[in-house]
């Protein structure tokens, strides 16, 4: 079952993407407003992500998460993929998500990438995020990385079709500045911002 859903989805994945669309359904903030604020997206940062999917020890096909650690950051303890912004020795952005996949998580295995969603702009860090797809046909072992990630995440990805997860509340990710948004309610933690507009593009392109 694992392998069918891995050969529907790179099918899928060649077709045209769901894109902003999808992805502004789980923001705290309409496309057209970010558009205004911050125009075509100038002097950004590169940065790129990795979605490793794998069967899990009841082969269920499941997504791995982190939760980053505390820091004084804008994305201090937030549900996310491994990745990062871009550095001098990445070949393209693929490598950048790569290298940091293996660096936050320790995997055993190597991923096979099997195609990318739509890049995702985050303001108030000024990076632009291309993710990536992958897959690893057993579970790999991991070690995460005691510097930059707080938990590693295994999330069944049939949650991911369940609406019932879908939830909304107010942040306040910075002292004063509070933002209602909508979430995934992944293990009773909040998954919110950039990973859940990526999430539900993937969720688009799963669905039957």
């Amino acid at each position: 079952m694992f392998q069918l859903f891995i050969d529907n989805l790179k099918t899928n994945l060649q077709k045209p993407l769901p894109g902003e669309e999808a992805q502004f359904e789980m923001a705290h903030v309409k496309r057209e407003k970010l558009a205004d604020l911050f125009g075509e997206y100038k002097n950004y940062r590169a940065s790129a992500v990795l979605i490793l999917l794998y069967p899990n020890e009841q082969n269920q096909t499941s997504v791995l998460l982190i939760e980053r650690m505390a820091y004084n950051g804008h994305h201090s303890g937030q549900i996310a993929f491994p990745g990062g912004k871009v550095e001098p020795g990445d070949i393209d952005l693929q490598a950048t998500a790569l290298r940091e996949f293996f660096e936050e998580t320790g995997s055993d295995a190597i991923p096979t990438v099997i195609g990318k969603l739509t890049p995702v702009y985050i303001p108030v860090s000024k990076f632009m995020v291309q993710p990536f797809v992958s897959y690893v046909e057993e579970k790999p072992n991991f070690t995460a990385s005691a510097y930059e990630v707080n938990e590693l995440i295994e999330w069944e990805i049939d949650h991911l079709l369940n609406p019932d997860i879908i939830k909304e509340k107010t942040l306040e990710p910075t002292p004063g500045l509070k933002l209602k948004t909508p979430y995934f309610d992944v293990q009773g933690k909040v998954l919110w911002g950039a990973t859940a507009m990526m999430l539900n593009e993937l969720k688009k392109i799963i669905s039957p």
